[in-house]
């Protein structure tokens, strides 16, 4: 008998380990009956994910200001010693 050539994905091996009967059910086509609870947790994790984008921009941004004022500071410290 051949078998299907289905490509598991990372969240079904999360869902398996769970609960192999929901896994069951899912791959049979039958759909969660809390789809309000899921809708909330990819809210809650696209929230985050902007959040955490926020957080990575406000670092980049502080690390060129930094880098910016040691470029000033080694100017001005040069511009002394010169004249």
């Amino acid at each position: 008998m051949a078998r299907s050539k289905r490509t598991v994905r990372a969240s079904e091996i999360g869902d398996y380990l769970f609960c192999e009967r929901a896994w069951w059910y899912a791959r049979q086509g039958f759909k969660n009956r809390n789809q309000a609870e899921l809708a909330g947790g990819t809210l809650f994790h696209e929230e985050h994910a902007g959040e955490a984008r926020q957080i990575l921009f406000r670092q980049v941004v502080g690390y060129l200001l930094l880098a910016a004022a040691l470029v000033i500071f080694i100017v001005l410290l040069v511009s002394m010693y010169v004249s």
